[in-house]
Formats: C-alpha cells, sequence, structure tokens
C-alpha cells in the first residue's frame, strides 16, 4: 500500500511539473511589429518584461509581410503596421480586433546616404531631380507595391515629380531595414528610409527630408489580434504609456496619442 502511495505521489510531482512549462507559455505575448520599430521596441519590450515578468517575443518584418501571415494563421497577439493600409487589410480579414486599433506613432520620410558619400544637403521640393543625383548607383526603398516606406516613397515622388525618370534606378528591398542596410554597405548611393531608422544606423547619414504634404500621413496604427491572450490588453496599454512615450519619442518617432499613465 506504501509503494502505491509513493507511485502515486511521484505521478502528481510528474504531471505538475509537466504543466511547469504551459504556466511559463501564458507569461509570453508575441508581438509582430514594422521593422522599423525594432530598436525602439525591443527597449520597450525589455521595460515591459522587468516590470510585469511577461516576457515579449517579437518578429520584425514589413508591414506586408506580417500582415499576411497574421491571415495564414501566424500566432501573433498584437499587430503594428507602418501604415494604416496594412491594418485596414488585416481588419478586413478579421485578423484585428478592431476596438483595440489605436493610431500610435507618426515618423518622417528622409533622403540617405553612406556616411562617407560626398552628397550632403539635398533640397527637397518640386522639380526634385532624384535620377541626375543617384546618377549611375542604386536608390534603395523598400517594395513600392507594398512595403509602406516604398509606398510613401513612391508617392512622394510621383506628386514632387521625380518618380518617372528615378524608377529605373531604384532598388526594391523586402523591408525598410534591408534598404537602410544597401546604402550602409554602399551598395546604393541613396536610400529612402524613415528618420528613425537613419537615426540608428552610423553608416548613413540624411541629405534631406520629405515635405510632410508630399506622402500621406506616415501612421503606425497597433491593435490586437483576434486571437490574442487575455494579458494582450495590459500591454497595449503599457505602449500608451509615458515610459513608452519617453522611448519612442528618444528614438524619433512622433507619439500622436495621450499617454494613459
Amino acid at each position: 500500500m506504501h509503494r502505491l502511495a509513493g507511485l502515486f505521489a511521484a505521478f502528481i510531482i510528474l504531471c505538475g511539473s509537466s504543466h511547469t512549462p504551459a504556466l511559463a507559455q501564458d507569461k509570453t505575448l508575441t508581438v509582430f511589429a514594422a521593422a522599423s520599430m525594432k530598436n525602439a521596441l525591443d527597449d520597450i519590450d525589455a521595460a515591459y518584461t522587468a516590470r510585469t515578468g511577461v516576457k515579449i517575443v517579437a518578429s520584425y518584418a514589413a508591414s506586408s509581410a506580417l500582415a499576411k501571415q497574421i491571415e495564414q494563421g501566424a500566432p501573433a497577439d498584437v499587430f503594428v503596421s507602418a501604415d494604416t493600409d496594412w491594418m485596414d487589410y488585416a481588419t478586413a480579414k478579421t485578423t484585428i480586433n478592431e476596438p483595440t486599433r489605436v493610431n500610435l506613432l507618426g515618423n518622417r520620410l528622409v533622403l540617405i546616404a553612406p556616411k562617407d558619400s560626398g552628397i550632403d544637403k539635398v533640397a527637397i521640393g518640386p522639380g526634385f531631380d532624384l535620377a541626375r543625383l543617384a546618377g549611375d548607383g542604386k536608390i534603395a526603398t523598400g517594395d513600392v507595391n507594398a512595403v509602406p516606406v516604398g509606398k510613401y516613397a513612391k508617392a512622394a515622388l510621383e506628386k514632387l515629380g521625380a518618380w518617372q525618370a528615378a524608377e529605373p534606378k531604384f532598388a526594391m528591398a523586402e523591408s525598410v531595414r534591408a534598404a537602410l542596410t544597401l546604402v550602409a554597405r554602399g551598395e546604393a548611393v541613396l536610400g529612402i528610409v524613415y528618420a528613425t531608422d537613419a537615426k540608428v544606423e552610423p553608416g548613413v547619414k540624411i541629405v534631406g527630408t520629405f515635405p510632410a504634404d508630399s506622402h500621406p500621413a506616415i501612421i503606425y496604427p497597433v491593435a490586437a489580434t483576434t486571437t490574442a491572450k487575455a494579458e494582450t490588453a495590459d500591454y497595449l496599454a503599457f505602449l500608451r504609456s509615458s515610459a513608452a512615450k519617453t522611448i519612442l519619442e528618444k528614438y524619433g518617432f512622433k507619439f500622436l496619442v495621450s499617454p494613459t499613465s
């Protein structure tokens, strides 16, 4: 009888230990975020984990790729897009919990060159001749048909009358960070990225800023997915906090909401 009781106790202990990883997993949130968010969001996630014990697993890519991954069933709790179009797409596919959606951040579109480039202080306005400026070199940005930064870039260049001549010189990258890398390595003589990206890459310099009215407003909406864990609401609240605002503004983002705490 004692031996049976001992076996039963051992069985209970084993069962209990097998549940421990599941409990740990419950304290993890998965965030799908636009590539340009990486440095700032890594800092925010570290602060959030330190405060709550909840681990954040972040996946960074172009908003277009992330929206489609979520549509295909990728297990994300939060989606942060670099434009409203891809958040609208996710909402239309019913993968986003629409009441949780907030337009959180703004950004600026800039022209960059390698740090040691002879190109400097470019005035960007109507009649801006980007093709001539690039010469025989390539211009890097995100895919203009899908990646938000590329869509903003094309819109700006069309409005300024520079797109048609410059289009053949473009190297389309899979994300804004991939475009940034091409310029930092000198594989492209110019690039169009967000101001926040240029700020974190020592291998490039900003040579011009696109007028805000030359392209649609750069807006980063954030929302929970329809499959989000209950803890997601607290994380979204933290993204709107004064602590998050301080971090995001340090990286050059514009905070578009009133801090919640």
